[in-house]
């Protein structure tokens, strides 16, 4: 478990972080998220111990990483977006020598994280010879080399074409059954994908901290409905605002007489067979209904513009 109090830190007269509090238990994938310079980079800094904090504590399962840093250490792998490897070595090499640094057994621990990490295909080569894809699965298996707690993984996706993602992002849902796993990206529809849980840092204070879901929903509807309709678009107004679950409705013209319905959709209410079935009673042609969900890119950009 992760407790993040009262945080802050500060490089001279400027306060990158400010007064950040959150905990992350076990089993919990969360994405950490926030524009540049927001701070979210120093905050990962401060919990895997890179950086002191100015003021507050990071606790890693209660063990202060400032007053015991050695333990606190032990239970923590971290896998930064720019992997420091030895691109002279051959991947194998290369993981037996980590795996004694940190005392594990090689005979066990590289097979192991070999299979764990689909690098079965390369263990032979060079690391400067590999894909971009191959050396982020380099760098992830060394930051599980420890089989620690908690991992933290700093655009573990960057660069890497769409098969790639995806078999990264599938190693990572594996790895969050039995581990904390922050991620800290700016790719939106990634956390969406693999995350439960998103923390917002804008401006070096917390701004947001929710399940996914109850962020989409945080910024008045969670979703809108679309209907484009022949005849008076008032008329048609007035008989989407009754019905139930919408919470407002407006009205834009279209070429050729036709006119756009807006309709704002409150929580998680399925308003379109009501909807389409009340403006085909009241005698209006409808010629499409679509509906756009509140994605989590909608959220950031809400929370952290002009902040």
């Amino acid at each position: 478990m992760i407790e993040v109090s009262h945080v802050s830190r500060n490089f001279g007269d400027f306060r990158a972080v400010n007064d950040v509090s959150f905990s992350i238990p076990t089993g919990q994938i969360v994405g950490l998220l926030g524009p540049n310079g927001a701070g979210k980079t120093t905050t990962m800094r401060m919990i895997t111990g890179f950086l002191s904090p100015s003021s507050g504590t990071v606790k890693i399962d209660g063990i202060d990483i400032n007053e015991n840093p050695v333990e606190a250490k032990k239970k923590i792998g971290y896998m930064p977006e720019s992997a420091p490897l030895y691109g002279e070595m051959i991947v194998e090499d290369y993981l037996v020598y980590i795996a004694k640094i940190y005392g594990q057994n090689p005979e066990e621990k590289v097979p192991a994280l070999c299979a764990e990490c689909g690098l079965k295909e390369v263990m032979s080569k060079n690391i400067s010879e590999l894909s971009r894809g191959n050396r982020q699965r380099v760098a992830l298996a060394h930051a599980l080399m420890n089989d620690p707690e908690i991992l933290i993984l700093d655009e573990p996706t960057s660069g890497l074409d769409p098969n790639q993602v995806e078999d990264v992002r599938a190693i990572i849902r594996e790895i969050g059954k039995t581990r904390t796993v922050i991620v800290s990206t700016h790719i939106l529809s990634e956390v969406e994908t693999i995350c439960s849980r998103a923390i917002i840092i804008s401006g070096g204070k917390l701004v947001a901290d929710s399940s996914i879901e109850e962020l989409k929903n945080s910024i008045g509807t969670s979703s809108t409905v679309y209907v484009t309709v022949g005849g008076d678009g008032a008329s048609a107004a007035e008989l989407a605002k009754n019905i139930s679950g919408v919470s407002g409705v407006t009205v834009n013209a279209v070429e050729d007489g036709l006119t756009e319905l807006v309709v704002s959709v409150n929580g998680d209410s399925e308003i379109r067979p009501a909807l389409i079935k009340k403006l085909v009673e009241g005698g209006f042609d409808l010629y499409e209904a679509a509906m756009n969900k509140n994605t989590l890119e909608d959220v950031f950009h809400t929370l952290t513009e002009a902040k």
